[in-house]
C-alpha cells in the first residue's frame, strides 16, 4: 500500500494511492503521523479502500506533494553503512551501527525547494531509504523483530553541509545535518509486505549528470538489525523516521563539486518513487 500526504505546506491532506487512483484519508485521520500508525491506521485504510467508503480526489497531480508522514517525534541516522561510502569518506567501514541525529523541521517534501546554508561551501546530496516505525520498539529481542514495528519505507535525501559536518563538528555530525529542510521525504510512504526492501536499487542525479547507483543489498547493517539495534539505545516512536546511511557517489569523494545556487539534485529508488529539489542561497 501507498500512502502521502497532498496539500499546501501545513495544510497536507493524507491520501491512499491505489494504482493511478488516489483517496483522501481525511474521514479517518487528521494525518498520517504516529497515532495513525499505531492504532492500525494502515489496515483501517485498506477496510475503507475494499468497502468503497473512501472519496476519490479528481486532480491529485495538481496538489503539491507533501513529506508522506507528518513531523515525527525523532530522525535517527546510521553513517557509513555503505562500505564503498566509508571508503570515499576516508574510514574504514564500521564494526557497530555509526548514530547521529537530525531534527524533525529538516523533513519536508520532496520536491520542495532547498535553501543552501549560510556560509556553505560543501552542500552534499546522500539518497537513502528510510524507515517510518509504526509500533514502540524498546529492547527488542532479535532482528526478527524488527519488522513488525515498521509501518513503511520512504526515500530520503540526507542532505548535508561537509564543513559543519566534519570540521566545525565538535566531535559529532549532526551540526552539518540540521539545516532547515535538509531532509526531503517522499513522495509516498510503502508497506514492507510490497517492498523487497533488503534489495532496493538507489539513484541520484545532479543537473542530470548520475552520480549514484547502488542497491540496499550492499548495507554493512540491514534495516533489520538497525531497528533492532536501535532500540538497544533509545525508544523508537511511531512516525519515527530512520535514514539507513547512503552509497557511493557524494560530492565528499572529491569526484563531484559539491551543491550550487542553480543545481538541481534528483534521487530516486524503485519502488519509492523519486524526488526533486532546486537550491538556491539561503537569504
Amino acid at each position: 500500500m501507498k500512502f502521502a500526504r497532498l496539500g499546501p505546506l501545513g495544510s497536507e491532506k493524507p491520501v491512499l494511492i491505489d494504482g493511478d487512483a488516489v483517496f483522501d484519508l481525511s474521514s479517518l485521520t487528521r494525518d498520517i503521523d504516529g497515532d495513525f500508525l499505531s492504532s492500525d491506521g494502515i489496515a483501517r485504510a485498506a477496510e475503507a479502500r475494499a468497502n468503497g467508503t473512501l472519496e476519490e480526489i479528481a486532480d491529485p497531480g495538481s496538489l503539491r506533494i507533501g513529506a508522506p508522514i507528518a513531523r515525527p517525534s525523532a530522525v535517527v541516522c546510521i553513517g557509513m553503512n555503505y562500505a564503498a561510502h566509508a571508503a570515499e569518506s576516508g574510514s574504514a567501514p564500521p564494526e557497530i551501527p555509526v548514530v547521529f541525529l537530525k531534527t524533525p523541521n529538516t523533513v519536508v517534501g520532496p520536491n520542495d525547494h532547498v535553501h543552501i546554508p549560510r556560509r556553505s561551501e560543501k552542500t552534499d546530496w546522500e539518497v537513502e531509504l528510510g524507515i517510518v516505525i509504526g509500533k514502540r520498539a524498546s529492547y527488542l529481542d532479535s532482528p526478527d523483530d524488527s519488522v513488525a514495528h515498521i509501518a513503511g519505507f520512504v526515500v530520503a535525501n540526507d542532505l548535508s553541509e561537509r564543513t559543519f559536518q566534519l570540521e566545525e563538528s565538535g566531535g559529532q555530525w549532526s551540526k552539518g545535518k540540521i539545516a532547515p529542510g535538509f531532509n526531503p521525504t517522499g513522495p509516498w510512504l510503502v508497506t514492507p509486505e510490497d517492498l523487497d526492501y533488503q534489495n532496493l536499487r538507489l539513484r541520484s542525479w545532479v543537473n542530470g549528470e548520475p552520480r549514484q547507483d547502488s542497491s540496499t543489498a550492499d548495507q554493512i547493517f540491514g534495516v533489520d538489525h538497525i531497528v533492532w539495534h536501535l532500540s538497544q539505545y533509545m525508544t523508537l516512536e511511531p512516525g519515527d523516521l530512520v535514514l539507513t546511511g547512503t552509497p557511493e557517489g557524494v560530492a565528499l569523494s572529491g569526484r563531484f563539486p559539491y551543491i550550487r545556487p542553480g543545481d538541481v539534485v534528483e534521487i530516486e529508488i524503485d519502488g519509492l518513487g523519486r524526488q526533486r529539489q532546486e537550491f538556491s542561497a539561503a537569504p
